[in-house]
């Protein structure tokens, strides 16, 4: 039998994070951007490989590796990015770079072109908290209200509802006002005409 499980009573517990949550969704959206713009910058610099491999007809890259040009964001762009990535809510960080790596499957853009893109998808993730949230403020106005039936509306006693009555004066007019009307269904209001004093 191993003590090893027992001895372990001794280590520190598993701390939790002390950043805030708002930083950590800022620090997962910029790192997500910087890995997307490194593949770009990959896949550009493969396919110049291979157009060049096809018109040269030889492969001279085991001889001579030229450093790549890496493109990085200026840093007016970057502080832009992280202001828009601070308003995402830590709930839309998951679906923002699950839509963020569709686009980039989707179009295959250049490396300068990926932040262009990025910040159309937390445009879009914005515009999504908005209306959710406006949403929200619509179903809580009406679970707030006070709820009423008809009872509560305004109605005027004077008016009443008289789908039969008419001007014309009818046999069957005459023998039914002196007979009680038929009871009505529960389902169906109870109709009357009013008496004129």
């Amino acid at each position: 039998m191993s003590l090893i499980p027992w001895l372990r009573w001794n280590e520190a517990p598993p701390r939790l994070s002390s950043r805030s949550p708002a930083e950590m969704v800022l620090e997962t959206l910029m790192m997500e951007l910087a890995g997307q713009m490194r593949a770009a910058e990959r896949q550009q610099w493969q396919r110049g490989h291979a157009v060049r491999k096809v018109c040269t007809g030889v492969d001279y890259s085991w001889l001579a590796s030229t450093p790549r040009p890496t493109y990085d964001l200026s840093p007016g762009e970057r502080l832009q990015l992280e202001a828009v990535c601070a308003k995402i809510r830590p709930s839309y960080c998951g679906p923002a770079i699950i839509r963020f790596r569709q686009l980039v499957a989707e179009h295959e853009p250049e490396a300068r072109e990926v932040s262009r893109l990025f910040r159309s998808v937390l445009q879009e993730v914005l515009e999504r908290m908005k209306q959710e949230e406006e949403a929200h403020k619509l179903t809580r106005q009406w679970s707030l209200r006070p709820r009423g039936g008809l009872a509560l509306a305004p109605f005027k006693t004077r008016a009443r509802i008289a789908p039969f009555a008419s001007d014309i004066r009818t046999i069957s007019e005459d023998v039914e006002r002196d007979t009680p009307p038929p009871p009505r269904t529960w389902s169906m209001p109870e109709f009357r005409v009013p008496k004129e004093d």
